[in-house]
């Protein structure tokens, strides 16, 4: 095997996190009693999201402001009553009920099952671990990053350390990160001198100057390039 190491980020890599994010929006807005608009209220959510992540990713607002800044967006261009503390905390409830894999991420973890593998995510722990606690792949970690605890984030070079740390890694040539996020995964991989797989199962169009080792279009994919 190329790789001794393998970093996997979770949501829309191994865990469908757009399914999860529809399930807990549907149940937060059955409690607040917001069904009337619910599709117009998620298109907007989703826009601000894509923003507020990536102001998180650049250091421009951190990740406890994040957990409510989101929903005090929504609410103002809303004129909505809600308390956006209050409704972020229901939110982030239901979405960690949201084990939802993505197709063929169970197959793939049983496969590298003798391998060390590990995951390191930008997210909530209260969201984090419930959802792979609840799911087939929760023994399958080594270690479990998450940015909360840590106080940085991907792409930051010291969630890497941080993760090196706690997996007790001295060859970072040894190490691959995986993820779909060329701003957060493959930057931050390809910053700390890792190599990198880009999971892009839709095909998207790298406009950017950032360039993953590999490219992969199924989860699957990944056999091939670590049995290399």
């Amino acid at each position: 095997m190329n790789y001794d190491i393998l970093l996997f980020d979770l949501d829309d890599t191994l865990f469908d996190f757009q399914r999860a994010q529809q399930y807990a929006l549907q149940k937060v807005y059955t409690a607040f009693d917001m069904l009337d608009r619910a599709d117009d209220y998620t298109a907007c959510y989703k826009e601000i999201g894509k923003e507020i992540w990536g102001e998180l990713e650049r250091g421009e607002i951190t990740l406890a402001e994040l957990r409510v800044e989101r929903f005090k967006r929504l609410f103002n261009k809303y004129q909505l009553p809600h308390q956006p503390e209050a409704f972020g905390d229901a939110y982030l409830k239901f979405l960690g009920e949201g084990s939802f894999l993505v197709e063929g991420a169970e197959e793939l973890c049983q496969a590298l099952s003798t391998q060390r593998l590990a995951i390191i995510t930008n997210g909530f722990r209260e969201v984090q671990i419930p959802r792979i606690s609840h799911s087939p792949l929760s023994q399958m970690f080594e270690q479990i990053i998450i940015s909360e605890d840590t106080g940085y984030q991907k792409p930051q070079k010291e969630i890497f350390d941080y993760a090196f740390d706690k997996l007790g890694i001295t060859r970072k040539d040894r190490v691959l990160m995986i993820g779909d996020s060329l701003t957060s995964d493959i930057l931050g991989g390809n910053r700390y001198g890792i190599d990198t797989c880009w999971f892009n199962p839709k095909q998207k169009k790298n406009d950017t100057d950032i360039s993953p080792t590999y490219e992969i279009a199924k989860l699957t994919d990944l056999l091939r390039i670590a049995a290399e």
